[in-house]
């Protein structure tokens, strides 16, 4: 395998990812061997945003890549008038080479032993947290076996002490005094890093730039940032980081110092030579111990750090993802202790943000019920954000209510069982617990069901608490799913403990019809799910309604109950719907007395001529859609 150019023709070679496991279409993700500068493997996301950058070729060898050599292969560089490359070389001959990108961009190395069918991982990139390109952001090293694992460099500052005591080093540091090649500025030495990303540098023989000297045979000189420094295995080379600092910042023994001994590094290959490494550049280091994130003091929630929790889950492996949504992926795991737990990893293009993580860290640590999923602890690591949760082994709600077959397993005791189990966890958030607590995004893949079918309430990533007499709020961000929010919310944006009422409700009527609200379609009106079910009970024909596969096996007084009950909560105002605590009275008791429901709101979906003036729209202009497929097992 062989990545890098071929200058006669012209042709380079790079490798590709999959788009997935079972499509071999072209993926997001390509490796290759950078020339531009000095050479240097990069993986990037669609053509340009880097994930993954080895320290530059340095004449002999890239240093962080001397890993990928075992005593059956090695790793070649070839720089010469014909060619520009890396390979991997066997150096035995009964065995086979191969590289790979995996769908999620990682770069794995696989040996095949002669008379064996099994291709045997050796190597893969990223290797390690501080591998991900620019972990610590700008002007910021990491160091990957040490607690903090990220700090700014000698001369700078986090750009955001908010956000770095989170563990979001995102924005990397800044410089803290400018430099002014006043007297008394001078360098101090870094050894065992990884060089900085050729993003703004120059390569010089010899060089002066006004009163800033650097002497030596020749140097490689940053301007601007310096992004994706880390620690790395030496292994001998003495290439050193030489960086400029202000006198305030040097040592007294150095604060005198203008002159630099540059580090010859002799080059094998003809045609390129690069000698020494130093460089004019402000940096400080700042040493403040990373706690945990502001408002999770005195929360009993263990916090894991990246490596366990990647063991747990493989690597992240594509055999381990359960599912993926606008948050980033889930992911199986096992911990130490043989505890099978969901890994809610969020990519860094999340639709979740730290806020709403945070929000949901501290609702689920503080909130506990038997029907709220539990969560076991979480992973605040750099760019990081991970949630653990128990696993759940009956996947979701959703999974079940999406296919004929597997709805049909689910008997009327057991949907019924079901409903009332959501009916009664929202109770607790809403009046039982400790805290008053909105959900705002309830729907079926937001229901969870454990091993015995138990409903677990999940995603509290929207969530809001609701503090002494507060009844309502208001917010010009509207956020959840269509066909479960509640006609004053997509409209007004404001929500109240009514407005997960009506969502509870679209989703039992959802759970006995094993039919969706969004998307219902009817040969004879235009209604959805919820104006079907308005018709019907206006006629007379409400056990219609009910799925045909548990008509064999269903309570008709506790059908009609749960039709009726379910009309009340969607009614248009909030006002006329029911509190969660009359919703499991009604429910769980025969003999409750109903009053019989008002017009519901949202009960037309699709577009016609003939609809009355009067009808809500089911798509309000203003809103955003926010869908996510939660933990599924396999």
């Amino acid at each position: 395998m062989i990545l890098g150019w071929n200058f006669r023709t012209g042709l380079e070679h790079y490798v590709t990812s999959r788009r997935s496991a079972d499509d071999p279409s072209l993926g997001d993700y390509t490796g290759k061997y950078k020339i531009d500068g000095l050479p240097q493997l990069e993986i990037v996301c669609n053509g340009s945003v880097k994930v993954y950058r080895s320290a530059p070729w340095n004449g002999v060898y890239i240093n962080d890549i001397s890993k990928v050599s075992t005593p059956v292969a090695r790793s070649i560089f070839v720089h010469n008038e014909t060619a520009a490359y890396f390979a991997i070389e066997n150096l035995i001959d009964d065995i086979t080479i191969r590289i790979t990108l995996s769908p999620d961009g990682v770069s794995q190395a696989f040996l095949l032993k002669s008379g064996s069918t099994k291709w045997d991982m050796i190597e893969s990139l990223p290797y390690d947290p501080c591998d991900n390109y620019g972990y610590c952001g700008a002007n910021g090293v990491c160091r990957v076996n040490q607690s903090p694992r990220c700090l700014c460099l000698q001369g700078f500052m986090p750009k955001s002490q908010a956000e770095w005591d989170m563990f979001n080093q995102a924005r990397g540091c800044i410089r803290k005094v400018p430099l002014n090649c006043s007297r008394g500025e001078g360098f101090t030495r870094l050894s065992q890093v990884k060089l900085p990303d050729l993003i703004d540098f120059q390569l010089f023989k010899n060089m002066s730039l006004k009163e800033c000297k650097v002497e030596g045979p020749g140097c490689l000189l940053w301007f601007g940032n310096l992004i994706d420094i880390r620690d790395i295995n030496d292994d001998g080379s003495h290439q050193y980081l030489f960086l400029r600092l202000p006198a305030s910042e040097l040592d007294s023994s150095r604060s005198l110092s203008k002159k630099l001994v540059t580090i010859t590094v002799a080059s094998a290959i003809s045609g390129l030579l690069i000698v020494g490494t130093a460089l004019s550049i402000i940096w400080k280091r700042r040493m403040k111990s990373q706690g945990l994130p502001s408002g999770m003091d005195g929360i009993d929630l263990p916090l894991y750090d990246f490596a366990t929790v990647s063991v747990a889950s493989n690597h992240f492996s594509q055999t381990n993802k359960l599912g993926e949504g606008g948050f980033g992926s889930v992911y199986k795991g096992t911990l130490s202790t043989g505890q099978e737990v969901a890994i809610k990893r969020l990519s860094k293009y999340s639709g979740q943000g730290p806020d709403e993580f945070m929000n949901e860290v501290l609702l689920i640590a503080r909130l506990q019920h038997r029907n709220l999923v539990g969560l076991v602890g979480c992973c605040i690591e750099g760019d990081e954000r991970m949630l653990i949760y128990e696993y759940m082994p009956n996947k979701s709600l959703d999974y079940f209510l999406s296919d004929h077959d597997r709805s049909s397993s689910l008997a009327w005791k057991r949907r019924f069982d079901i409903v009332l189990g959501i009916a009664r966890g929202l109770l607790y958030l809403h009046q039982d617990s400790k805290l008053q607590v909105i959900h705002r995004d309830l729907k079926t893949s937001n229901i969870l069901l454990d091993a015995d079918i138990n409903p677990k309430i999940s995603d509290f990533g929207l969530a809001r608490i609701f503090r002494g007499d507060d009844t309502e709020a208001q917010t010009r961000r509207i956020v959840g799913t269509y066909g479960y929010m509640s006609p004053e919310y997509a409209f007004d944006g404001k929500f109240s403990v009514k407005s997960d009422v009506f969502g509870f409700e679209v989703l039992l009527l959802e759970i006995i019809s094993s039919k969706r609200n969004r998307g219902f379609q009817h040969p004879d009106h235009h209604h959805n799910l919820l104006g079907h079910a308005w018709l019907l009970w206006r006629e007379g024909r409400a056990m219609e309604l009910i799925d045909e596969s548990v008509c064999a096996s269903f309570v008709e007084s506790q059908a009609e109950r749960c039709i009726q009950v379910g009309l009340l909560c969607v009614q248009k105002f909030p006002e006329n719907r029911p509190a969660m605590s009359s919703v499991v009275f009604m429910l769980a008791n025969e003999g409750a007395t109903l009053p019989p429901p008002k017009e519901p709101g949202f009960f037309v979906e699709r577009s016609s001529g003939s609809l009355d003036a009067h009808l809500v729209r089911e798509e309000p202009f203003t809103a955003n859609v926010v869908t996510v497929t939660l933990p599924e097992g396999r």
